[in-house]
């Protein structure tokens, strides 16, 4: 007995929904799971990962190519997913950060200017970052490793990413050392 045409549209809902499905769950998986610096640090106490930090702000032109170019891209995505808590940080924002038992905020933030320049937060600053948009490395403890002060692509990012991700930070001691791992670095994002 054959399928009627009820039964092959049936089937047909059914790819078409298998479909759907797949694309919704690989796109989600394509995109970078920002967390707060709260989340990120006690999901380490849980299971000691690194953290990436992307201090940001909502005026910043590079900041916003970051997101629109960078961030997107599946594999810069994939790999901050997979290697690090992303934290999404606004380094002018009002968010009251508790840090290795010390609290920082921004006493001087001003509400009207929340979509403009406004005063840098205090951690911003215990961070050292002075330009937007910096992304921030820290390790499974949460201890600063590095700033990268500046907009990249996801070609020039993954250099960071791979650097710090993989932990050649801790075996490439020398600035030869360093340079050498630039010089040879093949980008596969």
């Amino acid at each position: 007995m054959g399928l009627t045409f009820d039964d092959k549209k049936m089937s047909i809902r059914a790819i078409i929904l298998m479909v759907f499905v797949f694309l919704a769950s690989s796109s989600m998986a394509q995109e970078v799971q920002w967390m707060s610096l709260s989340e990120a640090l006690a999901a380490q106490k849980v299971q000691p990962k690194k953290i990436f930090i992307d201090v940001y702000t909502v005026w910043c032109g590079p900041c916003k190519l970051y997101d629109r170019n960078t961030f997107s891209n599946a594999k810069v995505a994939d790999f901050i997913n997979e290697n690090f808590y992303p934290v999404k940080f606004n380094g002018e924002g009002n968010e009251v950060i508790v840090y290795k038992g010390k609290t920082y905020s921004n006493p001087k933030y001003d509400p009207a200017k929340a979509k403009r320049r406004n005063a840098p937060h205090q951690f911003s600053g215990y961070l050292g970052i002075n330009a937007y948009p910096t992304v921030v490395f820290m390790d499974e403890s949460g201890n600063l490793i590095k700033r990268v002060r500046g907009y990249r692509t996801a070609q020039q990012l993954e250099l960071f990413l791979k650097f710090f991700g993989t932990d050649l930070w801790r075996s490439i001691l020398t600035q030869k050392a360093y340079d050498d791992y630039v010089a040879n670095f093949k980008p596969s994002f």
